[in-house]
């Protein structure tokens, strides 16, 4: 491995069920329905994918613009102070980044993955952090972690994923990377998704998980 790759949502910040929260208070404001499905479809989808959805399958009577501004307004609201960073992330940031490089590959738009950086005094640390506003599909494409190890200027099939749903796995599998799965505790991911990846108790095993690989030749 040359590299290794951040999802943001559900494995360094715990904000998954703070989206949902959101989302669902704004479409239920503005006149739209929420779907039982309707929380598993979004995630992974970048901005402007899931203010369509918002719109056009939930029924939010705004313009996919005007609902994306509202929710990620009251997402940087709620940011403000702190983002809800998982307990202990930044450590483990901090310690993969003394033997690899390190990048973000989110569909957080760039103000939320920025915030959590500075919170976190992380920015020198990361030099590359790419949302999925900023490539042409949202996860489960593989296209922000294709960005992400260009930048890096590494291969991607020489890259560690890390990610927590079924949408980002399957993106990090697309990207040909090797995966390695903190599954969300909210929104457990499929486990058919999870066959190929390495799945980890928490976070916290992952500075081993990650030499042990190295060490292995995978």
């Amino acid at each position: 491995m040359d590299a290794v790759i951040f999802d943001l949502d559900g494995v360094l910040v715990d904000s998954e069920t703070t989206w949902d929260e959101v989302r669902r208070a704004v479409v239920a404001e503005h006149g739209g329905t929420w779907r039982p499905e309707a929380t598993r479809a979004q995630q992974g989808m970048s901005t402007p994918e899931w203010a369509n959805y918002l719109v056009e399958t939930l029924g939010a009577r705004l313009t996919p613009d005007e609902i994306a501004r509202t929710v990620i307004d009251e997402m940087a609201a709620r940011y403000a102070d702190r983002p809800p960073v998982i307990d202990g992330a930044d450590q483990v940031v901090r310690e993969i980044s003394r033997h690899w490089p390190v990048a973000i590959a989110s569909s957080s738009p760039p103000v939320l993955i920025h915030s959590f950086l500075t919170a976190c005094d992380l920015t020198s640390l990361v030099p590359v952090a790419v949302s999925s506003e900023e490539v042409a599909a949202g996860k489960p494409a593989p296209d922000v972690y294709l960005r992400a190890a260009m930048l890096l200027n590494v291969e991607a099939s020489r890259c560690a994923a890390v990610e927590d749903s079924t949408n980002g796995l399957r993106a990090a599998f697309a990207a040909d990377m090797t995966v390695f799965a903190v599954p969300n505790p909210h929104f457990p991911p499929d486990p058919a998704v999870l066959r190929d990846a390495t799945v980890l108790p928490n976070l916290a095993a992952l500075p081993r998980s990650l030499s042990d690989a190295a060490h292995s030749g995978k």
